[in-house]
């Protein structure tokens, strides 16, 4: 199953969630798309509840199913709860990082700058977006790749950085410096559904 490559906004409207971490997609029209508006009233079943929030998931970290799953698996192999390692794993993810640094402004440019070579993690080039970056790692840029526009626009909006992170705005260089806890991680997800889901 290929990655979803179109319409976020319309995506995160059906979700009621910002798959860009924007927010600016339910400013406009916090509601559902389609015809009927804010009418529609939709009452989902148990397996329809399970498959909507993986899909948010997905759809948020920008995974194909593929991806997604093994990433799944992985999670249930390690100690403690599979959901949170799930999420950690998600959270793990260089590309995702990348994002979460303010080196850019969405998950999706924060793959592009991953896979054209501008992103280096403990002063080595990885082009792997889903390259898993351990606590102590620290994730910079190429020096030439520090005059990018997309780079400077992201720092100028990025105001926040999370707690299990830190960044150097002079230098363009951040770390990795914990595995985040379930609490720093997205609240609108139930991730114990996503696990309902893979265990039919």
């Amino acid at each position: 199953m290929a990655r979803y490559t179109g319409p976020v906004w319309k995506k995160s409207r059906r979700f009621g969630i910002s798959l860009t971490g924007t927010g600016k997609e339910l400013d406009k029209r916090p509601y559902a798309p389609g015809q009927h508006g804010p009418n529609q009233r939709k009452k989902l079943s148990e397996y329809g509840l399970q498959l909507q929030e993986k899909q948010k998931l997905r759809y948020m970290y920008g995974l194909n199913e593929r991806q997604f799953r093994n990433l799944f698996n992985k999670a249930g192999k390690m100690k403690g709860i599979h959901g949170e390692n799930f999420m950690i794993l998600l959270e793990s993810r260089l590309d995702n990082l990348v994002y979460r640094l303010g080196l850019a402004r969405t998950r999706k440019q924060a793959r592009q700058l991953v896979n054209h070579g501008h992103v280096l993690v403990d002063g080595r080039r990885v082009d792997i977006p889903s390259y898993t970056v351990t606590p102590g790692q620290t994730i910079g840029l190429r020096e030439r790749s520090k005059d990018l526009d997309i780079v400077k626009e992201a720092i100028e909006v990025n105001s926040f950085v999370p707690e299990y992170t830190t960044f150097n705005a002079d230098n363009m260089e951040g770390s990795y410096t914990r595995y985040p806890e379930r609490s720093e991680l997205p609240a609108e997800i139930n991730e114990s559904l996503i696990v309902e889901f893979y265990s039919r």
